[in-house]
């Protein structure tokens, strides 16, 4: 009988659990979707603002200003999980280094693609 109540309690707390780990995995979608949006962002706000590009060196005269995008980027997420209702209180190093991670790493492709004049 006590393995038809352990089945029986499983059955039961099956369905919780499973909503709780959709919830959860929604939250880390909306994260992930909240620093690939802010990469991409401060990637092309980096470009239009950091000035015209050299046509011979492709180098930007102020390129300081995209590194100085892309860490108001990160910071600004925080605002935005506020936003999205996202408990970032419970994020750990771990959570905040993924979200600068594929900020930077977003931030990085969109600049490098808007900065590429020609193919070869």
């Amino acid at each position: 009988m006590s393995d038809n109540a352990v089945a029986a309690e499983a059955e039961t707390t099956r369905p919780g659990i499973r909503a709780e780990k959709q919830a959860e995995h929604r939250g880390r979608v909306k994260r992930t979707l909240t620093a690939c949006f802010m990469g991409i962002l401060t990637g092309v706000l980096a470009f239009y603002l950091s000035g015209t590009p050299d046509p011979v060196t492709g180098l930007q005269s102020n390129g300081i200003i995209g590194l100085l995008l892309l860490a108001a980027g990160v910071v600004f997420q925080k605002h935005v999980f506020i936003a999205l209702r996202i408990d970032y209180m419970k994020l750990t190093s771990k959570d905040w280094f993924y979200q600068s991670f594929m900020t930077f790493a977003l931030w990085f492709m969109t600049w490098t693609l808007l900065l590429t004049t020609t193919v070869l």
